[in-house]
Protein backbone atom coordinates (compact mmCIF):
# COMPACT_ATOMS: atom_id res chain seq x y z
CA UNK A 1 0.00 0.00 0.00
CA UNK A 2 1.61 3.39 -0.85
CA UNK A 3 1.77 6.07 1.88
CA UNK A 4 -1.02 8.24 -0.51
CA UNK A 5 -3.26 5.54 0.20
CA UNK A 6 -2.73 4.74 3.63
CA UNK A 7 -3.18 8.95 4.16
CA UNK A 8 -6.70 9.21 2.94
CA UNK A 9 -8.71 8.09 5.59
CA UNK A 10 -7.02 10.20 8.16
CA UNK A 11 -7.80 14.02 6.27
CA UNK A 12 -11.15 12.73 4.74
CA UNK A 13 -12.02 11.53 8.55
CA UNK A 14 -11.58 14.83 9.49
CA UNK A 15 -14.01 15.89 7.05
CA UNK A 16 -11.50 17.42 4.93
CA UNK A 17 -10.62 17.71 0.67
CA UNK A 18 -6.66 17.38 0.42
CA UNK A 19 -6.75 21.14 -1.30
CA UNK A 20 -8.03 21.73 2.45
CA UNK A 21 -5.47 20.10 4.06
CA UNK A 22 -3.01 21.21 1.64
CA UNK A 23 -3.90 24.59 2.83
CA UNK A 24 -3.55 24.11 5.97
CA UNK A 25 0.03 22.75 5.91
CA UNK A 26 1.08 25.66 3.40
CA UNK A 27 -0.18 27.80 5.98
CA UNK A 28 1.83 26.29 8.97
CA UNK A 29 5.59 26.10 6.82
CA UNK A 30 4.58 29.86 5.99
CA UNK A 31 3.88 31.20 9.80
CA UNK A 32 7.33 29.44 10.36
CA UNK A 33 9.49 31.54 8.13
CA UNK A 34 11.74 34.02 9.69
CA UNK A 35 11.93 37.49 8.35
CA UNK A 36 12.36 38.58 5.56
CA UNK A 37 11.34 35.63 4.22
CA UNK A 38 7.60 35.80 5.60
CA UNK A 39 6.76 39.18 4.34
CA UNK A 40 7.71 37.57 0.91
CA UNK A 41 5.40 34.62 1.35
CA UNK A 42 2.64 36.89 2.87
CA UNK A 43 3.07 39.05 -0.64
CA UNK A 44 2.11 36.24 -2.76
CA UNK A 45 -0.33 34.79 -1.07
CA UNK A 46 -3.44 36.95 -2.38
CA UNK A 47 -5.06 34.98 -4.79
CA UNK A 48 -7.62 36.29 -7.47
CA UNK A 49 -9.80 34.51 -9.33
CA UNK A 50 -12.84 35.41 -12.15
CA UNK A 51 -16.44 34.10 -11.84
CA UNK A 52 -18.26 34.23 -14.42
CA UNK A 53 -22.54 33.16 -14.58
CA UNK A 54 -24.26 31.59 -17.24
CA UNK A 55 -28.45 32.51 -18.21
CA UNK A 56 -30.08 31.18 -21.11
CA UNK A 57 -26.90 29.25 -21.76
CA UNK A 58 -24.85 32.34 -22.41
CA UNK A 59 -21.89 33.44 -20.33
CA UNK A 60 -21.98 36.88 -18.09
CA UNK A 61 -19.22 38.90 -18.03
CA UNK A 62 -16.62 37.41 -15.99
CA UNK A 63 -15.69 39.61 -12.56
CA UNK A 64 -12.39 39.29 -10.76
CA UNK A 65 -12.46 38.85 -7.27
CA UNK A 66 -9.88 37.96 -4.79
CA UNK A 67 -10.07 35.93 -1.67
CA UNK A 68 -10.60 39.13 1.01
CA UNK A 69 -13.57 39.87 -0.56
Amino acid sequence: MSATTAAVPFWRAAGMTYIGYSNVCAALVRNCLKEPYKSEVAAREKVHFSLSKWSDEKQEKPTVRSDNE
